[in-house]
């Protein structure tokens, strides 16, 4: 009878616990740039699906956040550091936000980099000379124990030569071991970066990411489009820095390809003639990303509907130019 009277108890105790977690939904807070909320599958979901037990599921709810990084030039191109919020007008969805939560200058986040370099043939005039200056760029710029890359190589496919590290050595031999020749598949190797290393790179504190792409920006190989690319990168929150190296002196298309690639996404496009310019383009990118502001706001009128939400960032002050991620994806509840 003890048994009997223990097994009744023990169904009891389960029927409660079950009855409390269906009375109490998870909620979590989603917001684009900031850590997602992480929770350990337990109880009977997990109890279906024993292969499942210990996996992580991510819990995403509704945004009421965003965050964004973005930098303010002068008419000569030279970065202004001291502005306000009141030096600013922001729209998201065309719409004012329905709060400014905080605002700052923001000089030394985290930095999460990609250097994605093209390796197919027609980059191999100055490919030597621009495997010295990747190994430049991130001897100056990475932090040990604080900012981290990876390096991807492409042509035809990509290759991911080297993962995330904080190790410089390992990072410039890994591009020095890339070996050029092949076709280009540039939308394939943004998309999938982006997709692959950027997606969940989740924080517990706001960092920034970025990608680099060294690239003429002539595509034949990809089976994703330039479209496509972009909204991957956007959803992944990364922006992203185009180096060409086309040393033809004409405006090509794969000018065109790169320009659009990092306007969408708050970046830049440098088209260095000489050699020696590829160097001075990499300090201009290591430059800007000590040289941001960002903004976190409430938007109005908000549905978390997965549509595409625009995002307008104006300076009141005249001859001041704004340049931030051109809007984001909010998520499916």
């Amino acid at each position: 009878m003890k048994y009997t009277n223990a097994y009744f108890r023990s169904v009891t105790l389960l029927l409660a616990t079950a009855g409390l977690a269906s009375q109490s939904p998870a909620q979590a807070v989603y917001s684009p740039g900031a850590p997602s909320l992480t929770a350990y599958i337990t109880g009977p979901a997990a109890a279906d699906n024993p292969d499942d037990q210990g996996a992580i599921i991510t819990l995403h709810s509704r945004v009421n956040e965003v965050n964004v990084l973005f930098i303010a030039t002068d008419k000569h191109g030279k970065f202004v550091r001291d502005l306000t919020q009141k030096d600013f007008t922001i729209l998201d969805d065309h719409k004012p936000p329905q709060a400014i939560l905080n605002f700052h200058r923001e000089t030394d986040l985290p930095l999460h980099l990609g250097l994605l370099i093209d390796v197919s043939g027609s980059v191999n005039s100055r490919f030597d000379f621009e495997q010295g200056a990747a190994t430049s760029f991130l001897q100056h710029t990475l932090r040990a124990g604080f900012d981290k890359a990876f390096i991807l190589g492409f042509n035809s496919h990509s290759q991911l030569a080297q993962d995330f590290t904080d190790n410089v050595p390992l990072l410039s031999a890994s591009v020095h071991k890339l070996r050029d020749g092949g076709g280009t598949a540039l939308y394939d190797a943004v998309y999938h970066a982006c997709k692959d290393k950027f997606l969940k790179d989740r924080s517990d504190h706001p960092l920034r990411k970025a990608i680099i792409v060294v690239s003429d920006g002539e595509d034949n190989q990809s089976e994703f489009t330039n479209a496509q690319a972009i909204e991957m990168a956007q959803r992944a929150e990364v922006i992203i820095y185009a180096i060409s190296t086309d040393d033809s002196g004409l405006v090509l298309r794969g000018d065109r390809v790169l320009e659009q690639l990092a306007e969408a996404t708050g970046g830049r496009a440098f088209f260095p003639f000489k050699m020696k310019d590829i160097t001075h383009s990499y300090d201009a990118i290591e430059d800007e990303l000590r040289s941001q502001y960002v903004v976190s706001y409430k938007p109005a009128d908000f549905d978390a509907d997965g549509r595409y939400r625009s995002i307008e960032i104006s300076s009141l002050k005249k001859d001041l130019q704004v340049r931030a991620r051109k809007g984001y994806f909010a998520p499916m509840q």
